[in-house]
């Protein structure tokens, strides 16, 4: 077991219980120190629960309060811990990517459902950490997926999710929506994107924790929130197949506006929502 250091009075439960006290206003006190603590000691959950009373270092000690105080201070845990969860896989992230949501999972669901399957070539836009990317390269292994975003910072933590996964069937590039395909003659059977959608208004509703560590530029779209989307919608034609799909992950209560930016050169417009009951992906067919 990974502890080193002399021990100090406390247990690793003592410490537990420690950190979920002090995070008492967090919604989940107990797994947030939990996570806090198993990063603090080097530890699996398994190998914690195996022996929850075993004497802390100092050096264990130290680490899950400092841990603790950046999370005290609003820092996501994501940040804190370098990694989050999507989809099962477990990906690298860093404050120049957005923390990937369980609701994104939903533009995956719809993705697999659509797709034979029989190497289909797929862009995703804005890939951020890659999640969306890794998750479809890693269900689709016969497919080809590129994966674009105008951050370079961002695209070196997707391509670190790439190798972690061992994936090889993504390429990435650095490209400001489709600017990295104009001439290329390049067509999609996919085009997805969790496209920044928060209008300028809304800014300030978001939590805090939001608006002070995740990327301003991944978030924020404009003055009505559909400045991105918009853009996509129109220019994405020229870079789909015949039949092509786009697949877009839109913000609560859009769903209406962002259907009236189709026209009749898109069929099987549809709607999927999340497990929370709002519409959360918009799909559209290339007519």
């Amino acid at each position: 077991m990974p502890e080193t250091g002399r021990p100090s009075e406390r247990t690793l439960s003592d410490l537990l219980r420690e950190g979920t006290a002090a995070l008492g206003s967090s919604p989940s006190p107990a797994l947030e120190a939990k996570v806090l603590l198993l990063k603090a000691a080097r530890l699996s959950e398994e190998e914690f629960f195996r022996a929850p009373s075993t004497p802390a270092s100092k050096r264990v000690e130290t680490d899950f309060r400092c841990l603790l105080g950046r999370r005290l201070a609003g820092v996501p845990i994501a940040y804190i811990t370098g990694e989050k969860e999507f989809w099962s896989l477990k990906l690298a992230v860093a404050p120049s990517v957005l923390i990937p949501r369980p609701e994104t999972e939903v533009l995956v669901e719809k993705v697999l459902e659509l797709a034979r399957r029989d190497g289909e070539f797929i862009l995703d836009v804005g890939t951020g950490s890659g999640n969306l990317a890794v998750a479809l390269a890693k269900e689709m292994p016969r497919s080809t997926v590129y994966a674009v975003d105008v951050s370079l910072r961002a695209l070196k933590v997707a391509r670190s999710n790439a190798l972690r996964h061992r994936l090889r069937n993504i390429v990435f590039a650095r490209s400001d929506l489709f600017s990295a395909f104009r001439g290329r003659g390049l067509k999609f059977d996919f085009i997805v994107s969790n496209p920044p959608y928060v209008a300028r208004g809304e800014w300030e509703e978001l939590p805090e924790e939001i608006r002070r560590y995740e990327p301003r530029r991944a978030l924020l779209a404009g003055e009505s929130g559909l400045e991105v989307i918009e853009r996509l919608v129109r220019r994405s034609r020229f870079f789909l197949k015949p039949g092509g799909y786009l697949v877009l992950e839109i913000g609560d209560g859009q769903r209406d506006r962002v259907l009236e930016l189709f026209d009749g050169r898109w069929r099987e417009i549809e709607t999927a929502w999340d497990l929370a009951g709002r519409a959360r992906v918009i799909t559209a067919r290339r007519a």
